[in-house]
């Protein structure tokens, strides 16, 4: 799931939803980012309270950041910096269950875990641009924390190759706009992707949100990609694969 709840009716919406995940037999629950809208509310009180709710999911589960409880927040008068720094106060936790890994240091919502032969691996790649050009404080932000992305992707993609790993999940919120030419805030990360999804041949798949759209298609060549639903719509998806090492991830929008 990821792009929800954007208000209190959402969040009244997604507590029902909660319920129903908790009568499904997942190995775990995924939220690739934004829980809270383009413009707020950014506050503790909104954050601890999606805690509180999130910590209601029975299964193991997995938040990452979306760019609506950052890098947007200074539309509502914060510092996007300060605002990181509190969601992993408040996220940055462990995960019982599948064995789930933190990077390293400043970056802890970079992560990863493998269940049943798969890897996946959850990024910091927000939308608005991946915090890129809007002043100079945030381009630098953005240089950082994408050489720490970048360092753990590869670290990450040749644990994965190392172990055998039938599939590779590559999760976070942004839409990286494949097809797009521009030096943008994804335009490298388009182009590690191209290349390891000529490198791995079909066992790579990208999830990520942003665009608030279903889609299951393959933008580039061997690179399957799930997006998922996002507000208004509070929906969530169920991915399953079948036995084999080239088997295709099928998805169905879950109820």
């Amino acid at each position: 799931m990821g792009d929800t709840p954007y208000s209190q009716a959402q969040a009244n919406l997604l507590d029902a939803m909660i319920e129903r995940l908790n009568a499904e037999p997942l190995a775990f629950v995924v939220h690739v980012g934004d829980i809270t809208s383009g413009i707020g509310p950014c506050s503790d009180a909104w954050l601890e309270e999606r805690q509180r709710r999130f910590a209601r999911i029975a299964h193991p589960f997995v938040l990452l950041p979306g760019d609506n409880e950052w890098t947007d927040c200074h539309r509502g008068g914060y510092d996007p910096l300060e605002r990181l720094t509190k969601w992993r106060t408040l996220f940055c936790r462990d995960v019982p269950g599948i064995g789930l890994e933190r990077q390293p240091g400043e970056y802890c919502e970079n992560v990863r875990w493998q269940v049943d032969g798969m890897m996946f691996v959850g990024l910091n790649v927000p939308g608005s641009n991946n915090n890129l050009g809007r002043n100079a404080r945030m381009d630098a932000e953005h240089g950082r924390r994408m050489a720490a992305v970048f360092d753990w992707l590869d670290e990450s993609l040749a644990l994965a190759e190392s172990r055998g790993a039938r599939k590779i999940f590559v999760l976070m919120q942004a839409d990286p706009l494949f097809g797009r030419a521009t030096e943008d805030g994804y335009a490298r990360l388009r182009a590690v992707l191209a290349t390891d999804a000529r490198w791995f041949a079909g066992r790579l798949v990208l999830v990520h949100g942003d665009s608030h759209r279903y889609r299951d298609d393959e933008p580039i060549p061997g690179l399957q990609r799930i997006e998922v639903f996002g507000a208004p719509d509070v929906r969530w998806l169920r991915a399953t694969l079948a036995p084999g090492p080239r088997a295709r991830l099928e998805v169905s929008p879950a109820e």
